[in-house]
């Protein structure tokens, strides 16, 4: 469970978490981070959250932000409005690393998203760009589709084919939760 000043690290996308508020702190208002992210970090998967927004602002460094296929370089002071349901991807392709406040409204359960991806890279369940196998990635789109959606292909295609594939998920060993990822 994430709390005030709690550190996560991804090291696989080298991604390091400073918890500043949690959806405990704020009844759920809000969910406050800084992010720093190591140098020439991957683009992640183009994705968008249904629900929440998101607020950014480069603290050091630079950030690379791609919304709706479009590519733009933020740098130190700017920052940056992603309404909810707006496709987007963000990563450092500098030679140095970048810190950025980031705000999630409403806070919902990111967090729980954030600890387990981290989880799981550290217990080496993630290939080198730091996705899992995609039977656990079928869990977890399900378990956090409130919060995070990829943008292609579209979700309903992801509704059926996740849909057909839970029961296989589940017999493998996957889980959408794991506990020991909250601590």
């Amino acid at each position: 469970m994430a709390y005030r000043n709690k550190v996560i690290i991804n090291p696989v996308v080298g991604l390091r978490i400073r918890f500043l508020q949690t959806a405990n702190d704020t009844e759920g208002r809000v969910l406050e981070m800084e992010a720093a992210y190591s140098p020439a970090s991957k683009e992640p998967p183009q994705h968008y959250h249904p629900l929440q927004e998101e607020e950014f602002t480069i603290i050091n460094g630079e950030m690379n932000v791609r919304i709706d296929g479009l590519l733009r370089v933020l740098k130190q002071g700017d920052s940056l409005h992603i309404p909810s349901n707006k496709s987007h991807s963000m990563w450092n392709n500098s030679e140095g690393e970048s810190v950025v406040n980031w705000k999630v409204t409403p806070a919902l359960t990111t967090e729980y998203l954030l600890e387990t991806f981290a989880g799981l890279a550290i217990d080496g369940k993630t290939d080198q760009r730091g996705k899992p196998k995609f039977l656990q990635i079928v869990l977890i789109a399900d378990k956090y589709a409130q919060v995070l959606r990829l943008s292609k292909p579209p979700y309903v295609v992801q509704r059926i084919v996740f849909f057909i594939l839970t029961p296989f998920a589940y017999i493998a060993g996957y889980k959408p939760v794991y506990k020991k990822y909250f601590r």
